[in-house]
């Protein structure tokens, strides 16, 4: 049976489910590069040239702001998409502006110790330890900033279009993608943070 003849409900059905095994396989790759960036990190962990290690930099109470913020916007986020499956448009429009702020209150406190590290002079040039911590915890807060783009746009949508099949759909990708950030920054927090500071 060729798609012409399928009820036009059916093919868009159709093409959400290819849209999320898509989204799943972007994932995947993603993935990857992360175990890349992990792999790199523990390679290059030791190899301070002399410089800080990350006893001397890393500040456990950052750290642990830092880990509750984003854990708790991946419950906030959780919300937002029981609010859109009971098409409580209000509701999900409010859960995704919380996950906004705690996602972004995350990026602030990373890129405050982004720049007080180089401010001290341990910038990534200084050894191959801060150039493969700074790539790998640069890389997954350039994924949260792009994610709380994605947040505002789909919060757009929301407010105009309503809880749409494709905007649900959306929504349910970009969940995907928020938990997989959280995901990594629970592996950066245990190989990268708390081995720093033993």
């Amino acid at each position: 049976m060729s798609d012409v003849t399928l009820p036009e409900q059916h093919h868009e059905a159709d093409v959400h489910e290819l849209r999320a095994l898509g989204f799943w396989i972007y994932l995947m790759t993603d993935a990857l590069i992360f175990a890349l960036l992990f792999a790199t990190y523990g390679v290059m962990v030791g190899n301070t040239a002399g410089g800080p290690n990350g006893r001397a930099l890393f500040d456990l109470n950052n750290v642990a702001i830092e880990t509750a913020l984003l854990l708790l916007s991946s419950i906030t986020f959780g919300f937002a998409s029981l609010s859109a499956a009971a098409r409580a448009r209000g509701a999900a429009l409010g859960w995704l502006a919380v996950t906004f702020v705690l996602g972004a209150a995350f990026v602030v406190l990373e890129i405050r110790e982004f720049t007080g590290m180089i401010a001290a002079g341990a910038g990534p040039q200084r050894s191959g330890f801060l150039s493969a911590f700074f790539t790998l915890v640069g890389t997954h807060g350039l994924h949260v900033t792009m994610g709380l783009v994605w947040i505002v746009i789909l919060s757009a949508q929301v407010a105009i279009k309503g809880l749409t099949v494709a905007v649900g759909s959306r929504l349910h990708r970009l969940a995907l993608f928020w938990h997989f950030l959280d995901i990594a920054w629970i592996g950066i927090f245990s190989v990268v943070y708390l081995p720093g500071l033993i």
